[in-house]
């Protein structure tokens, strides 16, 4: 550029001094060459002039007028701009989408300054702590956080651990427990992070008396088994004495097994895959083998009372018995065998128990269990499909329950889609419910048959 510049001036004398010297000879060529020189030299600095009133008010995404090198500057210039603008836009989007990921996160996160000044935070940490966004910012955290742990954890600035405290929402029925941790970063800011773990305490707190529950179940029976046997080896006893001690220790033996096994049934509800669509079994062939055991297990708990249950059960051709269920059979006819059993064992002998099978004009049935038997409180129906959860633990021991039918009954009805509803008065008998989705039923008479194709 330099040397073009040059070129310039020097043709321009050129033609100045050689026009000078044809008019007036040759010494006013001199003449006409100092006066190119200024004229080059004015209409450089008119440029320059105008290259600095462009630069300085500031339109340097408009093209200029200027000519020559001076236009070519700040042609260069405007690319330069435009390129950082467009750079500063990129970073700021970047920084925007960040910003945006974060208010998408379940956790709370706050930054802070080096002096605890609140720099920003997303929506979640609002809403654990009560913060407002606007309003709050620059202000510190400890002034609005007020919680013992938390301000005994912010001032020994010791971080390696989070620490738990009481969410801002927490209340004596639905308790919420936060654990927050601060994380040190850049020069002397930190990152506070604040996760909800009142689900994940809750859990801890039931796998806690779910193991304390099974462990008193089972040693009950375990230490009658145990004193049994002490019994038995220690004192002489004559045959009946023998043969009584044997048959209470039988009854203790069946007692574990039968609590094993629906802990089992219950490991196994949890584990296994959920029950689809493919598999279809008609309500009649479970109703049905239900039936069996009912009067099975009726007569062994009516033994010796003299009159045994009123077990009733729809009729063969009743409205909906040629209906079918998607899902897996076992756990349908374990589902609706512990209600029935349920029902059974809470019902004095004479009483009646009325199973119904019922489907409704939008498609969808229910399946429910009616007893004549003392009723529940309302106050408990709320708990009766916790696990071990007993209204009258002396009475379900009695009666040789486990305290996991009913769970075992939620669970089988949840994998398929089913709500299980319970009505209930004192002295009024109780009605358990299972609903089940029109999309787990069918009509036999409209279901597709099967047909198999042999291969050619």
């Amino acid at each position: 550029m330099v040397a073009w510049r040059w070129m310039e001036l020097l043709l321009l004398q050129a033609v100045l001094g050689g026009a000078a010297a044809w008019l007036w000879g040759v010494w006013a060529a001199f003449a006409g060459m100092a006066v190119a020189a200024w004229l080059w030299m004015a209409w450089d600095n008119w440029q320059v002039r105008r290259l600095r009133q462009w630069l300085m008010q500031g339109e340097l995404t408009a093209a200029s007028q200027l000519q020559g090198i001076w236009g070519m500057l700040a042609t260069y210039v405007r690319r330069a701009v435009r390129s950082r603008e467009q750079a500063v836009v990129a970073a700021e989007q970047r920084v925007q989408d960040i910003l945006a990921a974060l208010q998408a996160s379940p956790n709370g996160l706050v930054l802070l300054d080096a002096q605890g000044h609140i720099e920003w935070c997303n929506r979640m940490a609002e809403r654990h702590f009560g913060f407002d966004a606007q309003r709050d910012i620059q202000q510190t955290i400890g002034n609005l956080v007020r919680d013992p742990a938390f301000s005994s954890y912010w001032s020994s600035q010791d971080f390696t651990h989070p620490v738990l405290m009481v969410g801002r929402d927490s209340t004596p029925s639905r308790p919420v427990m936060l654990s927050v941790h601060i994380y040190p970063y850049g020069d002397g800011r930190h990152l506070l992070l604040a996760r909800d773990i009142t689900a994940l305490e809750q859990a801890e707190a039931m796998r806690r008396d779910f193991v304390a529950n099974v462990s008193h179940e089972i040693r009950t029976p375990l230490t009658v088994l145990v004193g049994f046997v002490e019994t038995l080896q220690t004192l002489e006893l004559s045959p009946q004495e023998h043969k009584h001690y044997l048959a209470l220790m039988a009854q203790q033996a069946s007692r574990m097994q039968n609590l094993v096994q629906d802990l089992l049934t219950l490991s196994r509800l949890e584990g296994s895959p959920l029950p689809g669509l493919s598999d279809w079994f008609p309500v009649s062939a479970m109703l049905r083998q239900c039936a069996i055991e009912a009067q099975a297990l009726s007569k062994l708990l009516t033994k010796g009372a003299g009159a045994v249950h009123a077990i009733t059960f729809p009729a063969a051709d009743a409205p909906g018995m040629d209906w079918e269920i998607a899902g897996t059979q076992a756990e349908l006819i374990s589902a609706f065998s512990n209600l029935i059993s349920n029902a059974l064992r809470y019902t004095p002998a004479g009483g009646s128990v009325q199973v119904r099978w019922e489907v409704q004009p939008d498609g969808s049935a229910c399946f429910s269990v009616k007893d004549s038997g003392p009723g529940i409180d309302p106050a408990h129906i709320g708990r009766l499909t916790e696990r071990f959860y007993r209204v009258d633990r002396s009475r379900s021991r009695d009666t040789g329950g486990t305290g996991l039918g009913l769970a075992i009954v939620k669970h089988s009805l949840q994998r398929h889609d089913a709500k299980l509803e319970i009505h209930s008065q004192l002295g009024a008998g109780a009605t358990f419910s299972a609903l089940f989705p029109a999309n787990r039923l069918r009509s036999a008479r409209h279901a597709q048959p099967v047909v198999d194709v042999e291969p050619k």
